[in-house]
């Protein structure tokens, strides 16, 4: 599952914060990284509790200066995981969302991802559908365009008149 989260995370945080300045290439790292880190494991563990998202929050305002750029960039990571975690449907299981509040065991807790597999075809093909709204929107097959999101992670935008159209 890589689409869905990074399209779902893309399309939530473009209408919530409507930042031009957000990294939405950070953004996607942080919708893939509870996967990346807790399947190697076997299993869901400590990157699918909300703590660790929590975490690197904190870690990310205490290290970097407010207002400044860094922290505007690497604030996308944190966001990113407790996106990774919404739409993951992690929060479904009390013991790994809430470690190590609800205890300290994951009682070897499958990662939420293949719970479902069969919808996850669905997902990846509405992940992507997601992704390709964006990629018009952001008018992303203009060189310019996509330079400006490969080097600092920007989306162009859209004005309000043009969300309904792609």
């Amino acid at each position: 599952m890589l689409l869905w989260f990074i399209g779902t995370s893309f399309i939530a945080v473009w209408f919530v914060f409507r930042d031009d300045k957000f990294d939405y290439r950070v953004l996607a790292l942080g919708a893939l990284v509870p996967d990346i880190v807790d399947l190697p494991t076997g299993g869901a563990w400590i990157m699918h509790s909300v703590v660790s998202s929590v975490a690197a929050l904190v870690i990310v305002m205490a290290v970097a200066r407010r207002g400044s750029a860094r922290r505007r960039r690497w604030l996308a990571l944190p966001i990113g995981m407790m996106m990774h975690l919404v739409f993951d449907g992690a929060f479904n299981n009390t013991e790994v969302f809430w470690w190590p509040f609800a205890g300290t065991s994951f009682n070897g807790a499958s990662v939420p991802s293949f719970d479902r597999m069969p919808l996850n075809i669905a997902l990846e093909i509405a992940g992507a559908a997601m992704l390709i709204w964006v990629w018009r929107t952001n008018e992303l097959s203009l060189k310019a365009n996509r330079d400006r999101f490969i080097s600092s992670g920007r989306l162009v935008g859209a004005t309000s008149k043009d969300v309904g159209q792609c």
